[in-house]
Parts: C-alpha cells; structure tokens; sequence
C-alpha cells in the first residue's frame, strides 16, 4: 500500500518529458514473445504494469532486463508454463498473451485479466477473432483455455462489433504467425496499433493498415529482430499533463511529444480559452484566465480518449459555467467523482447509463484523504490537489504508479510538494 502526500497550492513552471507510451508497452511486451531472437525497446517507461509484465515472462523462462529506459527480452528458450494469476490478475493487458500464445504455442491458458475496475469491459471480441482463425475457446472459473482446432490456424476474415483497441491488438499477435490473410474489419486506429506493427513489421511480419479501420495481415514463418524499437511517446501521460499545466501551472513545458496524437485534447483546451503553442515536439502552457465551459464527448480515437475524460476534470472546474462530459465508451467510469467532492470540487454523474458527467465551477478547492480508485482517476486527484489550498492525502497510490513513470521526480522538477510514502504490509 502506497499513498501520495500532496501540499498544493503552489505555482509550477518548467519542463516535463513524457515518456513511452504505456499502452503500446504493455502490448508490445508480449508481441515479444512471437520473435525467434531476443528483442530491445527503449523509452520504456518505469511503470507497475512494466514489472508486472516481466514476472509473466519470467514463469515462461523468458529472460527480461529493464534498465534506465531499455528493456531486453530473449524469448529463444521461452517454454509453455501456467501464467502467474497473481501478476495476470493485477493489468487487464495481460491479456495480450491470448493472441501471443496463441501465435507462437497454437494454444493459451490465461487467467481472466484484472486491471482497472472501470465498468464492463468484456472480451467476447477477443473471443470472435480466435474463433474465425480456427481456435476453440472454453472458459471455466475464470480461466480462458484456447487451443487451435483439429484444422489448425487459418487467416480469416474478422470483422468487430465494436470498435475495440484490445481486441485488434490481440488478433494482430494471435494472426501475424497464422499461415493465410487475416482481415480485420472496424479495426481501432489508435496510433499505439501503428506502433505494434511498426515492430513487427520490422522484424518481417507483413502487416498494412494499422491505423486504418482495415488491417490485412499475411502470416510469416518467422520474426526475427535486427534493431532496437523506439516506443511512441505516451499521449495520455501528455494529456495528464497538459491538462495540469493549464490548472496549476506559471508556464510549463511539455517535450517528447508527438502532437498530431493530442488534436482532439488540444483542441478542446484552445476552446477553452488555455494559452499555449504547439511545437513540433512539445507543447507549451501559458498561464491562462476567464476559462470558458465546454462539451466533451469521448469516442475512439481520433476522438477524445477516455483516459483523458477524467484528468480534464480538474481544469474544468476553473471554467465559468457548467461543462458537460459524454463517455460513450466506459460510461461508468465515475470513480474519480466522490474523491473530487471531498476537495471541494462540483462534479457529479448525472445519468451513468449515458456516461454523463456535469462539472460546475469550483473556486475552491480544499485539501482532504482521498483514494485513487484507478490510474487515471488517481491522475484527477493529483491535479486538483496541486491546486488546492492545504494538504490532500492520496491512498492507493500504486494504482496511479501503474500508468506514470517517475511521477514524483517530474513534479518536483516543476515546483510541486509531494512525496510518496509506501507502507509494509506484513
């Protein structure tokens, strides 16, 4: 157990780098287990969900070394071995090794992922896709037994119901070794899909159209690595922190960032009224005033990203009038909501069927004890405790950890007061 102690208040200014993208790690960690040599990433960030990840791969003899920003992985002796429930428990990603086990065993027993409670998030797309390449899928007391069928793995065409981010990503690592052409129709387009068959691709997968809502793979025979993969820039981690650059800031600076990742975020704060220039690499925050209310409606990227619903929601409440939030993809994702009340903040849930959320100005804001129910929730009750007066305890600090590496070292680089303290549990 961990919790952040934050002295808000104070005024912050200068640079925050941000770091590779999180939820491209957390995919390409076990894409690396299809390679036939060992494979390095580098702007890795220093997050749980990284460790977590490593400890699967060691249960499959899977050597891993993490060190500043690189992570090596020689999956060559890899063996079939039962998956840590534990560490298979604590991040919803791990349920990447379905369709990674799948394409390098033609087989996979994983236990149903964990990670953030954020309402329903079923895998029945996941499921669909295995199906059409020609797996069997069986699940008891929350195990997931896939295995190919008695005709093997084939490419096939798969078409989503919904537009869904994990399930294209699973059907690229369970198809780029599937003799055949797999089609996957309604594809997600995030720019982290780009990224995974960027490093496939260049260890000769034969992938088009990631970033597209139709991506044709052609399986290979083999995938081998011959250079270093350089992971995207994390956009919910800029977001996060644009959004406390326009709350809390004098002047910040956010570098190591792809801009044409942040249109639909950046957008909305311009329509606000927040002061700041777009570089070609970084993206600096004035100090801003007479913020005006918005309407934000979250939808699949390009859209407005729903891990970015919640760390807006600081900021908004220094618009002068009621703004309105839509998440149309996790509607009961409202964790943050009573946490933000206790500092004094006016947000409330108006109608959890619709994902609606109602945010009214909030001159002050107070410190208080708090918990951060999940990452980005948890990222919520970071920025408003920057702004407020006194002292905000955070508990359940690790679930903010998962997502931002070296937190703490960036804020304090800025001027904020906050330490982490971590208890022992016995």
């Amino acid at each position: 157990m961990s919790k952040l102690i934050i002295n808000g208040g104070n005024r912050l200014s200068g640079e925050i780098p941000i770091g590779g993208a999180k939820n491209s790690t957390v995919a390409l960690i076990p894409a690396a287990i299809l390679a036939d040599s060992p494979v390095k990433f580098d702007s890795v960030p220093d997050i749980l969900d990284v460790h977590n990840l490593m400890l699967i791969l060691k249960s499959m003899n899977v050597s891993s070394n993490f060190k500043e920003d690189v992570l090596s992985i020689d999956p060559t002796n890899i063996i079939e071995s039962p998956l840590p429930s534990k560490a298979i428990k604590s991040l919803r990603a791990s349920y990447y090794f379905m369709g990674a086990l799948l394409g390098r065993f033609h087989q996979a027993i994983v236990s149903f992922p964990g990670g953030d409670n954020i309402g329903p998030r079923p895998i029945d797309q996941h499921i669909k896709a295995f199906k059409a390449l020609g797996a069997e899928v069986s699940e008891h007391d929350g195990t997931v037994s896939i295995k190919a069928g008695e005709h093997g793995l084939h490419g096939a065409p798969v078409f989503l119901d919904m537009v869904s981010v994990g399930a294209t990503i699973n059907t690229i690592l369970a198809a780029v070794k599937t003799p055949g052409t797999t089609t996957i129709g309604n594809a997600a387009r995030e720019p982290e899909i780009i990224d995974l068959a960027t490093f496939l691709n260049n260890m000769g997968a034969n992938i088009r159209g990631a970033g597209t809502d139709v991506i044709r793979i052609e399986g290979v025979d083999t995938l081998e690595s011959h250079s270093i993969h350089t992971i995207i820039p994390d956009r919910i981690e800029a977001g996060t922190y644009l959004a406390l650059a326009a709350a809390a800031g004098s002047g910040i600076r956010i570098t190591n960032v792809i801009p044409e990742h942040l249109e639909s975020f950046v957008s909305k704060l311009i329509e606000m009224g927040v002061n700041l220039k777009v570089y070609e690499d970084s993206i600096y925050v004035a100090p801003s005033s007479h913020l005006k209310p918005i309407k934000i409606k979250v939808m699949p990227y390009p859209g407005f990203a729903t891990d970015l619903q919640q760390p807006i929601t600081p900021l908004l409440f220094k618009a002068s009038g009621r703004s309105v939030i839509v998440d149309t993809i996790y509607p009961k994702r409202i964790k943050h909501i009573p946490e933000l009340n206790k500092l004094g903040g006016k947000v409330k849930a108006e109608d959890t069927s619709e994902g609606i959320i109602v945010v009214d100005n909030s001159p002050k804001l107070v410190g208080a004890k708090v918990s951060a129910g999940e990452i980005r929730a948890g990222a919520a009750l970071i920025i408003a405790g920057l702004m407020a007066q006194g002292t905000t305890e955070i508990s359940n600090a690790e679930n903010i950890l998962r997502g931002y590496g070296n937190l703490i070292e960036k804020l304090t680089d800025v001027g904020a007061d906050i330490k982490l303290e971590v208890e022992e549990t016995v």
